[in-house]
């Protein structure tokens, strides 16, 4: 990779089955840019420990989010795919790191209250999480992190635990820049709602043809006979406006066959796509996670040299 690329670093977590939302949202503002940069795609299994407690489900998770990245056009070739836990690294500066910082400033964080105040367990994990992902960042000499607005905070973290470790030590670890995706979120579903599981409201990524029929058939619409919006919405994610809007003229009033041109037409997006992600082997994925935890500990190994020798640790 050209180094007079910004490096830029996210880190992938596997929430169970993507939606067409993700893919609009947030997976093609990455596969459209990601090769401007020297892209580092991290799945984050470590930082999963703070909310799952289920082995299998963590093992598939880390599988399944590779598969989903690789599917949807990501080369490995072009970007480093690797596994928090194939590098101990993360951990060692994690700790360095949190040496830097205090409770009352971790207290502070706003993913950390929400979490608890949702019911998940205030271990300590979820309370250094975010020290960890400052981590995570640091130890590419990142440039660049894409996140949605709600987590801004986190950079801010990441800034400031690296900060205090420059003032302590000089000038060692870079501080990195966010990068607000704005747009994530903003899918409508098949309610009107944003698309998202807990709504129930999702067209799935890589669904099967009978279950794009089902979910577009219940999108929601009203009886004015007027331009069936909900339908709408969703195809311009597929085809310009100055394409839809004389078919949708030609069709007012006809629901079904608006919504049978909306099912062809997902069909013919979603079926290379699944047809992708099928093909693609266990096997593989372990290879691609393999190569890249080699591609990434060559990099985040010359920071932590450096990091050890400030702090005095380096024989």
């Amino acid at each position: 990779m050209s180094n007079s690329k910004k490096r830029l670093l996210t880190g992938l977590q596997s929430s169970g089955t993507l939606h067409i939302g993700n893919y609009f949202g947030a997976l093609k503002p990455f596969v459209d840019t990601y090769e401007e940069y020297d892209s580092f795609l991290m799945v984050a299994d470590y930082h999963a420990l703070t909310s799952l407690r289920d082995p299998q489900a963590l093992h598939n998770n880390i599988i399944s989010v590779v598969k989903d990245y690789l599917a949807v056009g990501v080369d490995p070739a072009k970007a480093v795919i690797f596994r928090q836990s194939d590098n101990q690294d993360h951990l060692e500066l994690g700790w360095v790191l949190n040496c830097m910082v205090t409770v009352p400033f971790l207290m502070q964080a706003h993913s950390y209250k929400d979490k608890v105040a949702k019911g998940l367990d205030a271990n300590a994990g979820l309370f250094t999480y975010p020290i960890l992902q400052a981590a995570d960042i640091a130890l590419y000499d990142t440039d660049i992190v894409p996140v949605g607005e709600d987590q801004r905070q986190h950079i801010e973290y990441a800034r400031e635990a690296v900060s205090k470790f420059n003032r302590a030590y000089g000038d060692y670890l870079k501080e990195p820049t966010e990068m607000i995706l704005n747009g994530v979120g903003v899918v409508p579903g098949t309610d009107g709602q944003k698309m998202s599981k807990s709504y129930g409201n999702t067209i799935p990524l890589f669904g099967s043809k009978e279950e794009i029929e089902k979910a577009v058939m219940s999108i929601v619409t009203d009886s004015s006979g007027e331009r069936p919006e909900n339908v709408y919405a969703i195809h311009r994610l597929l085809k310009p406006t100055e394409e839809l809007d004389p078919i949708y003229e030609a069709h007012k009033g006809r629901y079904g066959d608006l919504k049978k041109l909306l099912i062809s037409d997902l069909e013919a997006f979603i079926a290379p796509l699944r047809k992708k992600r099928n093909e693609i082997t266990d096997t593989e994925v372990k290879s691609v996670l393999a190569d890249g935890a080699i591609r990434a500990k060559t990099v985040s190994g010359a920071t932590l040299l450096k990091v050890r020798q400030a702090i005095g640790i380096a024989l």
